[in-house]
């Protein structure tokens, strides 16, 4: 059995002398302790060597891939008739077999070995000492990093990334570029900004007409559409804005050219924006569009790590903030993110967007793993997937309709509607309306035609009138009544206050009668006293 094992130096290949001691996974590192017991275990059997470092890059970078290198494939045929080999990775193990028809083996045996290898490695290879050793790997290592950074085909998304910050930053300089033009030659003629809506159309406009007073000699067929012109010079005719000198003329038309060069260098970004996005994510782009796609990417960070995402963050990427705020607070979740802008939501009715966001979302997510990990370049999946997603967006929509009634086969049962039947029971509310043949109007009969003509309807309303006044003669009895019987009460109320009142006056009469006896019987009391008290001092005296 022979043991692959790759070095930054090269490749080496180890004879494995017993393998009897193979058996026993568990002590295959203590044979590995020192060198001499190692010397025991396994021994060097043949070297390649790398000429230059370019070579052990190719070779790095094929390995990474579970590829074999040519140099590798030409030295294993060298030295490897009827063995076993065994090597680190499976993948790389399938490829050789599959290539060169060499028997590859690949479990905890071979790993105990390599680990064993690896320990005692300058000493099992002659010439390898380890201050070569480690600045070999530290090389070997700094190229390969820069390698996968510059080539890797994973980090090709990079380029969207940039594009599409870039096209955002230059939105935002456009706009601010032309709210100044507007606002500074809108001094010299301000109903141009009324008249021109567009901002590119004013740019172009100011920049070709300069001075108000050259608008009726200029042509603006070629920028503005004729009643746009027409209005245009008779405004000018009629401004009032103020005059500005040639040299302040001369900087808004430098302004101006600049709008222009941005927008015109913002389309081409946009081409180039459209085509990276079909060559790289044409799924995506099917699904949700160029920009939102592009954005989507920007904010996931690269294509793959969009792709480890699954269906509901996608969906509320780029709401981060209020999704954390909605969970702070204990309110609902937003239910989309940047997602919003793609045209299917917009296609949806308020109430469905929620829905259409989180299909949306689910299918947008498989369209970028199959982007990022695919080996297909087209964008049948994704236009698939729209039309399922657009068959849904009529269903939700058409869904209302039949949602009142249905049969268990789901064909809706539409119901006449009666206002007197009951609900679940056949009998009527009210008894069903007869055909009134009194009510049918008679007109042009002679005096010979016999009609039957119904009921005059003067006595009919005679007899309403008398039940009318049959009525109000009762309320006004029952008025009376109660009138008479309110009179009666008040007039017993006052003669009781009445009767009440005179009772009072007796008895405080008599309550004076008898203060007054009870006065004269005590004023006589006390005079006979005194009479007595005389008659005793006239005795005493005496």
């Amino acid at each position: 059995m022979l043991i692959l094992f790759e070095t930054p130096a090269g490749f080496a290949l180890f004879k494995v002398l017993d393998e009897g001691k193979l058996s026993k996974v568990e002590d295959l590192s203590k044979e590995f302790t020192t060198s001499d017991a190692a010397r025991k275990v396994v021994k060097l059997k043949a070297f390649s060597k790398f000429e230059n470092t370019s070579e052990a890059l190719s070779a790095a970078t094929l390995l990474i891939d579970s590829k074999p290198s040519k140099g590798l494939r030409k030295f294993l045929k060298a030295h490897c008739d009827g063995e076993t080999l065994g090597v680190a990775d499976s993948k790389l193990g399938n490829a050789i077999k599959e290539k060169l028809q060499i028997e590859c083996v690949h479990n905890n045996v071979v790993m105990e070995l390599m680990r064993g290898l690896r320990s005692q490695l300058t000493e099992l290879i002659s010439g390898l000492a380890t201050q070569d050793l480690a600045p070999m790997s530290l090389g070997l290592s700094h190229s390969l990093s820069r390698y996968k950074l510059k080539f890797s085909p994973d980090k090709v998304d990079t380029m969207i990334v940039q594009a599409i910050g870039l096209l955002d930053d230059l939105d935002k300089e456009l706009n601010t570029y032309a709210m100044r033009v507007r606002e500074w030659y809108g001094w010299h003629f301000p109903e141009l900004a009324k008249i021109v809506q567009d901002n590119i159309l004013y740019a172009k406009a100011v920049k070709l007409m300069g001075d108000r007073v050259n608008a009726a000699k200029l042509d603006f067929s070629e920028i503005l559409p004729e009643e746009v012109e027409a209005e245009l010079k008779e405004a000018a005719m009629i401004s009032m804005g103020t005059e500005v000198s040639d040299l302040d003329l001369e900087n808004i038309k430098d302004l101006c050219s600049q709008v222009l060069s941005f927008s015109e260098y913002r389309a081409q970004l946009y081409d180039y924006l459209k085509s990276r996005m079909n060559t790289i994510a044409p799924n995506l782009t099917a699904l949700v569009g160029e920009l939102v796609g592009a954005r989507l990417i920007s904010h996931g960070g690269s294509l793959m790590n969009l792709a480890k995402q699954p269906g509901s963050t996608v969906q509320i990427l780029g709401a981060e903030k209020a999704l954390f705020r909605a969970l702070k607070t204990k309110h609902a979740t937003p239910k989309y993110g940047l997602i919003y802008h793609a045209s299917l939501i917009g296609q949806a009715a308020p109430k469905h967007k929620g829905k259409i966001a989180r299909s949306l979302a689910s299918k947008a997510s498989l369209a970028i793993r199959y982007d990022a990990l695919g080996d297909g370049q087209d964008n049948t999946m994704g236009l698939e997937n729209r039309v399922k997603l657009e068959a849904r967006l009529r269903a939700l929509e058409g869904k209302e309709l039949g949602k009142s009634a249905g049969s268990a086969k789901g064909k809706p049962k539409i119901e006449a509607y009666d206002k007197d039947r009951k609900k679940g029971a056949g009998a009527l509310i009210t008894p069903a309306k007869v055909y009134n043949p009194s009510a049918d109007a008679v007109l042009g009969c002679t005096n010979n035609e016999s009609v039957d003509e119904p009921p005059p309807q003067t006595e009919v309303s005679e007899k309403k009138k008398k039940k009318k006044k049959s009525a109000e003669a009762e309320d006004n009895d029952i008025v009376e009544t109660v009138e008479t019987v309110t009179k009666k009460e008040k007039k017993k109320k006052k003669h009781a206050a009445a009767d009440g009142t005179e009772e009072n006056g007796e008895v405080e009469k008599s309550k004076k009668k008898k203060r007054k006896h009870s006065g004269d019987d005590d004023e006589s009391k006390t005079a006979d006293k005194k009479k007595e008290k005389k008659k005793k001092k006239k005795k005493t005296e005496e």
